[in-house]
């Protein structure tokens, strides 16, 4: 249908543009004929074209035929609602939902509504925004309590149109709906409320019960009008100054007061826990000590039967001690005689022992000093041999002298001087002592063999 709408109003424009270029084209023709007549000596002037204003006139005519057709096709778009107005008899009954319809051309009119949800909003809202004007106000709802004082109240009431009663609502509320019903139901449900209750009991105590209670009041009243309520909310309570800072101070010192019979509860379970705890003790230690007295008595009758077989056994070991005792006297005096002829047999052979080392000795000092003896008298003859062929090698050379002096003296002394002409008496005195010394150390060893 909708297409069919556009068809037609396609369809008369295209009529009208016709007959307006028929007409603009005998405008054209006619003045230009009427240029032609009044060009003078000229070629001879055809007739005057016929003229087309009746066939545009009727077309043009024609045209509206179309054009009203498509006027009397509605279109509803989604989220809406409409309701027929007739010029003659007023708001026609029924609902025209999303979609096509057709309507009486000229004769009905059509009156949209917002079917979806809309906000009823007072005071600012969350996002810190200021509210919509079509359908909130900015200022808190002020309403007044029990004890007289003022109290200002942010709230948002969410409803909508039911779409069975927009006829009625067209024919007899107030327009638009929005502004003129709503606020002032919300306003004199919530005003007619909260004067039964004191500031406290709409703060803290009964918040809940007066919003479920308005909200009551609020869809009554306007389900009788047409409008479904979907849900009323209590956002924010402004309260009065002074009353606010009273109520903070009271609400400090009831936590306070709350917080004082926490503490006490947790005394006095701690005072419980601790007679607990000492009963507890109480009964153990008593437990501990009958437990022990039982085993000192348990022990006692072990140690009572046990004397029953260690006696006995007690005897049997001492009978055993003494034979030991005994053997070991016995034993003892067995080896004391031994041990005696081992030392007489001992002391007669390390006699023995002794005179076999006396002897022996003597025969090793007799063989040691023969033989001392025989090495003197080699040493002397080969003393002698080697003296004589020093003597005879000096003779032949007597420089060497000095040479063996200072060899025999080089670790005492560093520099020796020896004068030229002193015919080696010094050599020959040095010789002499050495032959002294040699002589003395034979005679000494020969005293001690």
């Amino acid at each position: 249908m909708v297409l069919f709408k556009y068809l037609l109003l396609l369809g008369g424009a295209g009529m009208i543009a016709t007959a307006i270029a028929m007409l603009s084209r005998d405008l054209y023709l006619g003045s230009k004929h009427q240029q032609l007549a009044a060009t003078p000596g000229g070629a001879p002037v055809p007739p005057a074209p016929a003229s087309q204003w009746r066939a545009a006139m009727a077309l043009a005519l024609l045209a509206w035929g179309p054009i009203i057709l498509a006027m009397g096709i509605v279109v509803i778009p989604s989220g809406m609602a409409g309701v027929r107005v007739s010029k003659s008899s007023g708001t026609l009954p029924g609902t025209l939902y999303p979609g096509a319809h057709f309507l009486t051309p000229l004769a009905e009119d059509v009156v949209l509504f917002d079917t979806r949800d809309q906000l009823f909003t007072t005071g600012a809202v969350e996002d810190g925004k200021a509210a919509s004007t079509k359908s909130a106000s900015s200022d808190l709802l002020r309403v007044q309590s029990k004890e007289g004082l003022s109290l200002g109240l942010a709230i948002t009431i969410r409803y909508r149109l039911d779409p069975k009663h927009l006829d009625y609502i067209q024919a007899n509320l107030p327009q638009p709906v929005e502004k003129e019903i709503v606020p002032p139901v919300v306003a004199s449900a919530w005003r007619e409320l909260v004067p039964n209750y004191t500031v406290r009991d709409v703060f803290a105590t009964h918040r809940e019960e007066i919003r479920q209670k308005a909200s009551s009041a609020i869809t009554q009243k306007l389900a009788a009008d047409g409008i479904v309520v979907k849900e009323v909310m209590l956002r924010d309570i402004q309260l009065p100054p002074e009353y606010a800072k009273g109520l903070e101070n009271l609400l400090l010192k009831e936590q306070q007061n709350d917080q004082m019979g926490v503490q006490t509860e947790i005394q006095q379970k701690q005072v419980r826990i601790s007679e607990l705890e000492a009963e507890a003790t109480k009964a153990q230690q008593v437990k501990q000590a009958e437990g022990e007295a039982q085993v000192r008595v348990l022990q006692a009758k072990g140690e009572a039967d046990a004397m029953q077989y260690t006696l006995p056994l007690k005897q049997k070991q001492i009978e055993q001690s003494k034979l030991e005792a005994e053997a070991r006297k016995e034993a003892t005096v067995q080896n004391a005689e031994a041990n005696a002829q081992a030392t007489v047999k001992n002391a007669e052979a390390m006699a023995q022992a002794k005179v076999l080392d006396s002897k022996a000795e003597m025969e090793r000092r007799k063989m040691l000093s023969e033989a001392e003896a025989d090495r003197i008298r080699v040493t002397a003859v080969a003393d002698a041999e080697r003296m004589r062929a020093e003597g005879v090698i000096l003779k032949q050379n007597p420089l060497l002298i000095n040479k063996i002096i200072a060899e025999k003296l080089s670790d005492k002394l560093q520099i020796m001087m020896v004068p030229s002409d002193g015919k080696f008496f010094f050599a020959n005195d040095v010789l002499k002592s050495m032959n002294m010394a040699n002589r003395g150390s034979e005679v000494e060893q020969s005293e001690e063999k």
